[in-house]
């Protein structure tokens, strides 16, 4: 793997940009309704097909913001996502979301929370973003306490363009 191609790293994972050759891996986690359910449901996969060629796409312009595909680096393989989503607005202002998904054979391991704060730490100290954000559904428990694990705290809920109910938004502000 080029060093071009990798974010960062953790003692378990590489953060990295994507390849095509992700998108079995993303079909596994992004068709799997459970990975899914407290999203728009399981993905087919040329929806999956789409959501990497975007990935693939607008890396090649250098403001690649992520999310970045999540690689084991003990297996080499691609378990996941992390990275920021843009909001030009949320209740009136811009935000940068951290978001995370990872496969469900890939749960319980910590690797949300591992690849989470190296990349909440990344987009403070080498974008200099000043405030993070993550949009959780009520019920997904799991995705609350990573969002609580990164320092964040819930704010209030926001209900999105085209969502039937509000999700919680959890806010982190730099330490700079």
């Amino acid at each position: 793997m080029g060093p071009s191609l990798i974010v960062l790293e953790t003692g378990r994972l590489t953060v990295r940009r994507w390849l095509g050759t992700d998108l079995e891996a993303m079909i596994r986690v992004l068709g799997d309704p459970e990975v899914m359910r407290f999203s728009n449901g399981a993905l087919d996969a040329g929806a999956v097909t789409d959501w990497l060629k975007l990935r693939t796409d607008g890396a090649s312009d250098g403001s690649d913001p992520g999310p970045w595909a999540v690689v084991e680096r003990a297996t080499g393989l691609t378990i996941g996502y992390c990275g920021f989503f843009r909001f030009p607005v949320i209740d009136g202002r811009p935000e940068t979301e951290i978001g995370y998904r990872f496969a469900r054979d890939a749960w319980g391991k910590g690797y949300a929370t591992e690849a989470a704060l190296a990349v909440r730490d990344h987009g403070f100290a080498e974008r200099g973003l000043a405030r993070l954000i993550a949009l959780i559904d009520p019920d997904n428990t799991r995705s609350i306490r990573v969002a609580e694990k990164l320092g964040m705290h819930y704010e209030k809920d926001v209900t999105l363009e085209g969502y039937t109910h509000p999700d919680r938004l959890y806010a982190v502000e730099s330490p700079r």
